[in-house]
């Protein structure tokens, strides 16, 4: 799977209602987030067939943001089955994501 930049048009037919699905909040002008986007892109080049990523601009999606109470950007939140499980606000080293995602696997 490759990172799919969402909307809050399409928020709901891209999110994937079985399995993970990992969405991240962020904006152009965010440092941090920009960081953890490359972090999301080596993520997704080993493990793109265990969990779907899906990018939300806040500046652009702000109904999506807010559904999802989205105050501090990067804010990550991962999903199982479609229902919101942990939250990450913040970068993180890619090490520490795989962590994060591999304690939900189950």
């Amino acid at each position: 799977m490759t990172i799919c930049h969402t909307t809050d048009t399409t928020f709901t037919n891209d999110l994937k209602s079985e399995g993970l699905t990992l969405v991240n909040f962020w904006a152009t002008w965010c440092a941090p987030c920009r960081f953890f986007g490359t972090v999301l892109e080596a993520f997704d080049r080993e493990h793109n067939s265990d969990v779907r990523i899906l990018k939300v601009n806040v500046d652009e999606e702000a109904n999506t943001a807010a559904q999802f109470g989205v105050m501090s950007i990067p804010t990550t939140i991962l999903l199982k089955n479609g229902e919101p499980v942990e939250k990450i606000v913040g970068a993180i080293p890619v090490e520490e994501l795989k962590k994060f995602i591999d304690g939900h696997k189950n």
